[in-house]
Formats: structure tokens, C-alpha cells, sequence
């Protein structure tokens, strides 16, 4: 397996390249101090693997991750941080990395990391796992918004077929009040008609 190695810090970077020729099966090809130097080797050496610091000068990880998807190009991407949080895990996977790694990792965890990419899975560190988890619970909760009883009420009788006029006899309310709920009901689910409010109700799973 064919290794690239990318860090702006020569120690880590020298870390790295240690764990890379301790393993028989991998070979380095190449090292970088910049993401643009990183991006131009990938290019020209086509390395299975490409181990790359999500911080660095000129281009940071991300933007070699959507370079390297932009391109059309084989090499898969491992994005090493010491920034966990759960947004940029997510970010980096959505843009194409194949792993994202705590720079707390050892070498043993690394090196395997490296050789199950290179059979097309996907690592997370534990520390990665916990950000990226908490961070599909929070977008979870912001993709289902929070309706009150009384709309989720007037949502089912929209999904009916029932007009304003009907639902308000039906719930002893005003016209205008249900009117009121409707517009509410629209803001939240970012649409502007009861058609599509419908609709949108359906694909965040908000009617049964």
C-alpha cells in the first residue's frame, strides 16, 4: 500500500513516517510540510493512502479531501486532528475523508486505521466516534422541529384534505386562530402552502 504523508510539524510528521516504513505492507511515497504541496503529490504519485493534518498552511485538510473528491481521484483520504469536535467530523466525512483520527492516537491505532482504509472502510478514533455522534443527535433534533400539540392537530387534519373553516369547527377554534397555527406550521417547516406542507411533514417523518 502506497502511503503520503502531510504535516506541518516535523516531529509528528516524522512520527508518522516512522509508523508507515515499520509496516512491511505499506510503502511511502512521499511527504509534505503544506496542504498545496500534499494536493500536488497526490496528484503526480497517486498514493493508495494519504495521511494528511487537518490544520496546515496553504490548503487545510478539508480542502485536500475536496480537492482530491473534485478530481475525480483514487486516493483515499486519513484526516489527523487534535480538533475533535463533532461538527467537523461531520464536515470531513460529508467532503469525502475515509477516516478522521485523534492525534492522541498511538501508532498501532494509526497504521491499522491506514490498512483498513486501504480496503475501503471507513475509521473513526473513539474520541471522533463521540463528537460525530453527539453532533447526528444534535442535527437530528434540528432537522425534526419542535411542533406544539395544537399544531401537530391541525397538521393531521391539513394532511386530511380539510380547509381552515372545517379543522376550526372541528377543534372549536376561530378561522383565524387555525390560520394562525397554519402559518406557524409553515415557518417551521420552511415551506409556504399546505401542499407542500404536507409533504415535508411526510419526509421528516412528522405524520404517520
Amino acid at each position: 500500500m502506497r502511503v503520503l504523508v502531510a504535516d506541518d510539524h516535523p516531529l509528528f510528521r516524522e512520527a508518522i513516517v516512522r509508523t508507515v516504513r515499520e509496516r512491511p505492507d505499506f510503502e511511502l511515497v512521499g511527504e509534505a510540510a503544506d496542504g498545496r504541496t500534499a494536493l500536488t503529490a497526490i496528484r503526480e504519485l497517486r498514493p493508495d493512502v494519504a495521511v494528511i493534518d487537518l490544520k496546515m498552511p496553504e490548503l487545510d485538510g478539508l480542502q485536500v479531501v475536496a480537492a482530491v473528491k473534485r478530481d475525480g481521484l483514487p486516493t483515499r483520504i486519513v484526516l489527523l486532528s487534535a480538533f475533535l469536535d463533532g461538527a467537523i467530523v461531520f464536515q470531513a466525512l460529508a467532503a469525502g475523508a475515509a477516516a478522521y483520527l485523534s492525534k492522541e492516537s498511538d501508532r498501532r491505532e494509526i497504521g491499522d486505521a491506514l490498512a483498513a482504509v486501504a480496503r475501503g472502510e471507513t475509521v473513526l478514533s473513539p474520541e471522533a466516534q463521540a463528537g460525530i455522534a453527539a453532533e447526528v443527535r444534535q442535527r437530528g433534533t434540528q432537522e425534526r422541529p419542535l411542533l406544539t400539540p395544537r399544531e401537530r392537530e391541525v397538521l393531521g387534519h391539513v394532511a386530511a384534505g380539510r380547509g381552515a373553516p372545517e379543522i376550526a369547527r372541528l377543534i372549536h377554534l376561530s378561522p383565524a386562530t387555525v390560520k394562525g397555527h397554519l402559518q406557524s406550521l409553515y415557518e417551521k417547516l420552511g415551506v409556504s402552502d399546505r401542499a407542500a406542507a404536507v409533504a415535508e411533514a411526510m419526509r421528516r417523518g412528522l405524520l404517520e
